[in-house]
């Protein structure tokens, strides 16, 4: 009888064992799942920034253009030692002839005019900064309308910006161009016969010709574009199969494709066969555009 109750009392003690060990399992395996998860969570912002993890070199990627607004976000980050060390988030529009950030500066973006606290490009670099903080683009959360409550001041939507910056550093570093990031603008010299003075603007980011916009401008301050769309500068009345808008829009086009300003041959009139569909006279805009570049160097 004693050994049977020495027996039966071990046989207690077993299963009381075997079951606190299975509750510890239990328990370990959901605060393991729980540390995984956390650990996951912060290896993708604070651990990366601390280990350095992304690799050295110019990350830049470029977003759909939107269709209210008109303007297309880049976003052209530098990563040094590991660590992103630099954040430029920025615009191109074919309604504006300058990037974003020099639009906004000159005051035409119009921000504090329709009541925000600050300019476009002051939320940009708050923004950009944040981004070198964090180091990583998931810590600017979104709500619902593409806006955040994470960096004080940005009223603006942010969307692309998160966007753009996971893009760019999944994509990996990219080759860099010959050209210092940057707006530069030439114009000539002198108003031609048809009273316009020919003005280029080029956009470089990420070392690449991005944007090239080539346009005029009269004796009275008029936008060449701009004349065009209001109709006072019409080639089509002309025999001209498109407008000279639309033709200077291909000419830039190629430009940006291309990437060289001084590979065109031109004939005595300084128009070139090598643009399909442009008839209009480019020369003096190439010229002007390699005169722009030669301030990117």
């Amino acid at each position: 009888m004693k050994k049977a109750s020495i027996i039966l009392l071990s046989s207690v003690l077993l299963l009381g064992l075997l079951a606190g060990c299975g509750s510890n399992s239990k328990n370990e395996g959901g605060n393991t799942a729980g540390n995984t998860t956390n650990s996951s969570t912060n290896s993708g912002t604070n651990s990366n920034a601390e280990a350095g993890t992304y690799k050295d070199g110019v990350y830049f990627a470029k977003g759909e253009v939107d269709a209210n607004s008109g303007w297309q976000s880049i976003m052209t980050l530098t990563v040094s030692g590991g660590k992103i060390t630099d954040v430029e988030w920025n615009g191109i529009s074919e309604n504006a002839p300058v990037d974003k950030i020099t639009y906004s500066k000159e005051g035409k973006y119009g921000m504090k005019a329709g009541g925000a606290s600050s300019e476009w490009h002051e939320q940009a670099e708050a923004l950009d900064k944040f981004l070198i903080e964090k180091q990583d683009p998931a810590a600017v959360t979104l709500d619902n309308e593409g806006k955040t409550d994470a960096v004080s001041g940005v009223s603006i939507h942010v969307g692309d910006f998160v966007n753009l910056a996971k893009a760019a550093l999944d994509a990996g570093p990219v080759e860099v161009g010959p050209y210092k990031d940057g707006t530069y603008h030439a114009e000539g010299d002198a108003f031609g016969k048809t009273g316009w003075k020919d003005t280029v603007d080029i956009v470089v980011a990420a070392g690449k010709i991005v944007k090239a916009n080539f346009s005029g401008v009269n004796e009275a301050g008029e936008d060449k574009k701009q004349a065009v769309k209001d109709g006072k500068y019409d080639i089509k009345a002309a025999g001209a199969q498109a407008g000279w808008d639309e033709e200077a829009a291909k000419a830039e086009q190629y430009l940006v494709e291309n990437q060289d300003s001084s590979a065109l041959k031109f004939n005595e009139e300084g128009k070139t066969d090598a643009i399909s569909g442009v008839s209009i006279s480019v020369q003096s805009f190439y010229d002007l555009a390699n005169k722009a570049l030669e301030q990117a160097k």
